[in-house]
């Protein structure tokens, strides 16, 4: 798709379709929308008074332009975002991915956007273009028949007395973003038979040679050197190969020469059939999502290594099957981890959290001083959160502060669970010194409480995705299946660091 910003004015946008912000209980008599009104030949007015359309957050009106109109565009498409003040650029996102999914239905090529918002130029731009491209994605990709064939071919951004520069910014950093939440998409959407660890360290690779970062990849024998018996238990049942995949961007011009270093840890799962402790097999399938974590370092890093910020960042994304085999880890073995400790492996569907254990170890190692890791990690954050929030928990109160407003100024929701030191009482082994499940009670914490055991000595945060990372429906501005979640709450998250 095309990507284009304009500064206006509206009636010389040549576009096929033009989408425009409305907000609730807005009058045709005032402001813009009745100069819009104007230029539609009286359409809004007839929709705003009929009560018709009423600007309702999610409500949209379709217009062919005919007759007495002064538009270019042959097309007009309201798109309802509420009340002024609760519109940010997380809602401008989805006003625009809810625009051109709709146009596209209706096989329009060419779509200008008006997104209305009050804040920065950039910033907005940004948020339409994210919005846009990830309203586009479908997870058909496999479809031989009534596949999704229609495509928008040119999007135009419009706001009207923006500053040039930063309008072609926030356009330019808009693609980027939405492409990598996409390519984090597209990672969970394949089928475990063609995205196995070694394909996914593939993956890595081409993201690295194309944007420049650096990159390595840890087979087994490298891991049995590190001591990485953790992860290594997990890989043992399969006949794929464990991968630990590095991913490192180093700034030309760094911001300064702290030693400090953020890292993003991501668990990649890429089947999880629960090993031994096997999974009932209804909706097993959707296993193929287990690696979502580590993906979504990768769409990140992708993101990053563009976006080119003033601060190195580390990725890292352990990567592994969990299958049942004659070789598999048993239910009641004990394995060592990187860092000396043992485990006692009670379940071996709790896979997530020993293959995490060793890279948050490993991160440490190679100079990481915050370690956000990622994971789709618990059913019971399910249970506790629904396909609304991700569950954010840590030792570092500022960083987990940081990571909610992050999700917050981009539309992703994180709600913190407690981590109290009585929680770790319940992964306490009686023949090792940590046992990989607590429970039934507080599943969610007692696993973030497993995970705190390997990142001592951190600023440290933990986030459980297994409820939001994947949708069972479609939504107006986003299709069924894999979402992204948290990919552009860690690209925010180094923008505002970058601007310490």
């Amino acid at each position: 798709m095309q990507v284009e910003a304009s500064r206006g004015p509206i009636e010389e946008l040549d576009v096929q379709a033009l989408a425009v912000a409305v907000f609730k209980n807005e009058k045709s008599d005032e402001g813009f929308v009745k100069k819009l009104d104007e230029l539609s030949g009286g359409l809004v007015r007839s929709a705003l008074e009929s009560e018709e359309f009423v600007g309702k957050e999610g409500e949209v009106a379709y217009f062919h332009l005919v007759g007495n109109h002064k538009l270019k565009a042959r097309r007009l498409f309201l798109v309802g975002v509420g009340e002024p003040g609760d519109y940010k650029a997380a809602q401008v996102s989805q006003m625009a991915g809810t625009a051109v999914r709709s146009l596209r239905s209706k096989n329009v090529k060419s779509v200008a956007v008006l997104p209305r918002a009050s804040t920065d130029a950039a910033q907005t731009a940004s948020a339409v273009v994210e919005g846009a491209f990830i309203a586009l994605f479908d997870p058909d990709k496999y479809r031989t028949v009534e596949k999704e064939e229609k495509t928008i071919d040119r999007l135009v951004v419009m706001i009207e007395g923006a500053e040039e520069k930063s309008l072609q910014h926030g356009v330019k950093a808009g693609q980027i973003v939405g492409e990598s939440v996409n390519f984090t998409r597209d990672l969970a959407n394949e089928p475990g038979a063609y995205m196995t660890p070694s394909d996914m360290a593939e993956r890595a690779r081409e993201i690295a040679n194309e944007f420049g970062l650096s990159v390595d990849v840890l087979d087994e024998a490298r891991m049995e050197q590190e001591g990485m018996g953790s992860l290594l238990s997990v890989a043992r049942g399969s006949d794929q190969p464990a991968k630990l995949i590095i991913l490192k961007y180093t700034p030309t011009t760094p911001a300064s020469d702290s030693k400090e270093l953020l890292a993003f840890v991501g668990k990649g799962v890429t089947f999880d059939s629960g090993g031994i402790s096997l999974k009932p097999g209804e909706n097993m399938e959707l296993m193929k999502y287990d690696m979502t974590g580590g993906a979504t370092v990768m769409g990140a890093m992708r993101a990053i290594a563009q976006l080119k910020p003033p601060i190195p960042i580390l990725g890292v994304a352990p990567c592994t099957e969990n299958l049942p085999s004659g070789k598999a880890t048993k239910p009641g073995d004990v394995v060592k981890a990187m860092t000396g400790k043992t485990i006692e492996v009670i379940n071996t569907d709790a896979e997530g959290r020993l293959i995490l254990a060793d890279a948050i170890a490993y991160a440490k190692k190679l100079g990481a001083t915050t370690v956000i890791d990622m994971a789709t990690l618990t059913g019971a954050v399910s249970v506790a959160l629904g396909d609304v929030n991700a569950a954010v928990l840590g030792t570092d109160q500022a960083l987990i502060d940081e990571i909610i407003a992050a999700g917050r100024e981009v539309g992703e929701k994180f709600w913190q669970l407690p981590l109290d030191k009585e929680y770790s009482k319940q992964i306490k082994s009686d023949i090792a010194d940590i046992k990989n499940v607590g429970g039934r009670k507080a599943g969610t914490i007692t696993a973030a409480a497993f995970l705190k055991e390997f990142a001592d000595g951190l600023s440290w945060a933990h986030l459980d995705i297994a409820g939001t990372a994947w949708g069972d429906e479609a939504k107006p501005y986003r299709s069924k299946g894999p979402t992204g979640i948290a990919v552009r709450t860690l690209l925010r998250i180094v923008e505002r660091a970058s601007q310490r």
